[in-house]
């Protein structure tokens, strides 16, 4: 399982992660859609890299506190994503959580969208919401 995670840092100092935990976390979340966790890559950034990213890949012209790349295939996840941790730390403050916490939602949001839930149409939002909730209550217990 350990070589399916990778944790890299663009341009930002790495965020206090327990990587084992998370990865164990992830699996079990995956493991909740039926799904197992092939080779997932984390990307920490900054604003200006997830810009970049946005405005290259996907023609969009905003930040963005994570971005999904889906390589998966059948029941095997995989992916890269970037997040930007400055959008992190702003969306936090705006939710009065900490940042650590809004970290571990955006980590768990993007497996979400590996295993076939999307946040775009009317009513997914709140879907990927209470999705991301039950996530986080399976890493407290």
């Amino acid at each position: 399982m350990k070589d399916n995670f990778q944790w890299i840092c663009d341009g930002v100092e790495m965020p206090r992660v327990d990587a084992a935990k998370i990865e164990k976390w992830i699996s079990r979340v995956a493991g909740c859609y039926g799904r197992i966790t092939g080779p997932l890559t984390y990307i920490f950034c900054s604003d200006d890299k997830i810009l970049e990213v946005n405005r290259q890949f996907l023609q969009h012209d905003y930040f963005t506190d994570i971005i999904t790349f889906d390589y998966s295939r059948g029941k095997l996840i995989s992916g890269d994503m970037f997040i930007s941790l400055d959008t992190v730390r702003t969306n936090a403050a705006l939710v009065g959580a900490s940042f650590d916490e809004e970290l571990l939602r955006v980590i768990v949001h993007g497996v979400l969208h590996l295993c076939g839930i999307n946040d775009k149409g009317p009513g997914e939002r709140e879907i990927m919401e209470a999705e991301e909730n039950k996530a986080l209550q399976m890493l407290e217990d």
